[in-house]
């Protein structure tokens, strides 16, 4: 390895441990020995192609692309990267494995399981951990183990007596086909992908399924490749530019939604509000597994959709399908708000002849998340090896998510001083 000059290693020095000041601030860095991993591991030298002042951003850095210019690889953010590893719990000695590889994290996790502890970073393509291989190297952490292998089959050679004390995974994932590989106690942290929406979340192992305990973090990584890819099971409708994808659950036929979408929609005010800046992923995540035949409407661009007004911007638009017809959640701005960031009612748009019906079933679940769970504490997520792979026509369990490998339940506490702990809705 060259060594570079000192003014270099001097300016690296100083802008990592501006990041850990920034992100002890932000309360993404909360103990002693996370603090201590990222003041000792140089991330720029696992980033060469960029700046040091991009390296030590707080941001995530593209290491590699697909020919249609997707980014397949990247170092995470290191405020992502701190939380999942502060939830991990990391201890010296342990046995760890991180699923999606790079170098710089599984570098920070042999830095927190110490000497004594058993580092595996596994990857799909050669690429990405021929390049973690050869920066571990370079920084004196070739005692990581780097492993090239599709994640959805995980070698029992590789799976330490008794399992290992912690999973990380770091691509997205649609399921947890690793509960077996881990210790009884052991955490796992994983951004798990319900309905589209990504929540990065801490779990403990206790007798056989995976129970939360952290606080969801709403977060993105590069998709999982190879057979645990996820599939969003898009449909479109005819000659409207409008697509819908059922990731979870059962698709339903969408080509009977043309006539809907080419007439103006029945509106449903709920009177419920939200901030420019307040994240109301909760309430999606709510309707996504209480409500029958969920699904997320996009749009295209330059599509022909002018009734879908205002059509989803940023996120595809919460609707339900009830056979000709749909509705979709919506907001609209309604005053400048205090902090000047916007002030925003939710809606819902109901489209066909029973369009009113699906778009009142919507504003009614809207307004029993706001006054059974809106200000609760956060849902708890339980995750149990699934008996057998569900069939396309089992009935509809409010929260209840059916994957390949696992059975995902979600538990809605109560606002403080309501009775009951379980919402069905």
């Amino acid at each position: 390895m060259t060594t570079p000059p000192a003014t270099e290693v001097s300016d690296a020095s100083e802008l990592r441990h501006q990041l850990v000041e920034q992100l002890r601030a932000d309360d993404h860095i909360r103990t002693a020995a996370v603090e201590r991993a990222f003041r000792t591991v140089p991330r720029h030298a696992f980033a060469p192609e960029v700046t040091l002042q991009a390296a030590y951003a707080d941001d995530t850095v593209p290491t590699r692309h697909a020919p249609d210019g997707r980014v397949i690889s990247s170092i995470s953010a290191p405020w992502l990267q701190a939380d999942m590893l502060e939830a991990a719990r990391i201890q010296p000695g342990h046995h760890v494995l991180e699923i999606g590889s790079g170098g710089y994290n599984a570098a920070l996790i042999a830095e927190l399981a110490g000497p004594t502890g058993h580092v595996t970073t596994l990857d799909i393509d050669p690429a990405v951990t021929e390049r973690a291989t050869r920066f571990l190297a370079e920084t004196g952490y070739d005692g990581v183990r780097v492993v090239t292998a599709d994640a959805e089959h995980l070698l029992a050679s590789l799976v330490p007596n008794g399992g290992f004390d912690a999973i990380v995974v770091t691509v997205d994932t649609w399921d947890l086909p690793w509960i077996g590989a881990l210790a009884e106690g052991g955490r796992l942290v994983a951004p798990l992908r319900l309905h589209g929406y990504h929540w990065a979340i801490g779990f403990t192992k206790v007798k056989g399924a995976l129970l939360s305990d952290e606080p969801l973090i709403v977060c993105g990584f590069v998709a999982m490749q190879g057979d645990g890819a996820w599939s969003a099971n898009r449909r479109a409708v005819p000659g409207t530019g409008v697509h819908l994808s059922w990731e979870d659950g059962t698709p339903l036929p969408v080509d009977q939604l043309a006539p809907a979408l080419a007439r103006e929609p029945t509106v449903i005010r709920t009177n419920i509000t939200v901030g420019g800046q307040e994240p109301f992923d909760l309430l999606t995540l709510y309707l996504a597994g209480v409500l029958p035949g969920f699904c997320r409407l996009e749009v295209d661009p330059d599509g022909d959709n002018g009734v879908l007004n205002p059509p989803p911007e940023h996120w595809p638009a919460a609707t339900i399908v009830r056979g000709a017809s749909l509705a979709r959640l919506a907001h609209e701005r309604i005053s400048d708000g205090d902090d000047g960031k916007g002030r925003y009612e939710f809606v819902v748009h109901g489209y066909g002849n029973q369009g009113h019906l699906a778009a009142q079933e919507v504003a009614e679940q809207v307004a029993y998340w706001q006054r059974n769970h809106r200000g609760a504490r956060c849902p708890l997520i339980t995750a149990r090896q699934a008996a057998g792979r569900a069939s396309a026509d089992t009935d509809h369990e409010p929260h209840v998510f059916a994957k390949k490998h696992t059975r995902i339940t979600v538990d809605w506490p109560i606002v403080s001083g309501r009775a009951g702990s379980r919402s069905t809705g």
